[in-house]
């Protein structure tokens, strides 16, 4: 873990497996009838059982996990940035988007460093161990009050626009 990211885990603490429990709790509710947010909910689930399937999977089989779950990450961040944030900019706060375009940034980089370790190795478990930290996160602040104020305070029109565009920008990225 880097100066950095010690830093900024004793400011902001990571949420405890119950808090984020919790927090996917409420999100399944608000998220309900908003196609965007139900889409972003399937994709983070999906996200999550790519991290285990690496965790337990050995060799090749790894490989091909951290793979797909770097394609789905990858087009998941490029429809969200395109599309989510500019809205979470406007709805949630311009500090809460830059977070979350600086996350997905770096998610990105330790991703490509991951992919060229080999997998089951001790540098590979820990580098997957932070990433998925980092992950869990970011998918508990989308959840916890980023998303949830996006759907409280755009307007239905803009909700709808979002929800067709967000599938349509997922679609053109996603390979997975």
């Amino acid at each position: 873990m880097s100066l950095l990211d010690r830093l900024a885990a004793t400011l902001t603490p990571a949420a405890s497996d119950e808090e984020r429990r919790e927090t996917r709790l409420g999100f399944e509710k608000i998220a309900e009838g908003q196609l965007f947010a139900e889409d972003i909910l399937r994709q983070h689930k999906q996200i999550e059982q790519l991290f285990a399937q690496a965790r337990s999977a050995s060799g090749p089989a790894a490989q091909a996990a951290v793979t797909e779950l770097s394609l789905l990450l990858n087009a998941h961040a490029m429809a969200e940035e395109a599309v989510i944030y500019p809205e979470v900019s406007e709805n949630s706060g311009k500090t809460h988007a830059g977070m979350a375009y600086e996350e997905h940034v770096m998610t990105k980089v330790q991703l490509a460093k991951l992919q060229k370790l080999e997998p089951g190795s001790e540098e590979w478990i820990e580098k997957l161990d932070h990433i998925e930290s980092a992950v869990q996160q970011h998918i508990h602040q989308e959840e916890g009050s980023w998303l949830p104020d996006v759907i409280r305070n755009a307007p239905l029109e803009i909700r709808q626009r979002m929800s067709v565009e967000y599938r349509n920008y997922f679609d053109r990225f996603d390979r997975g």
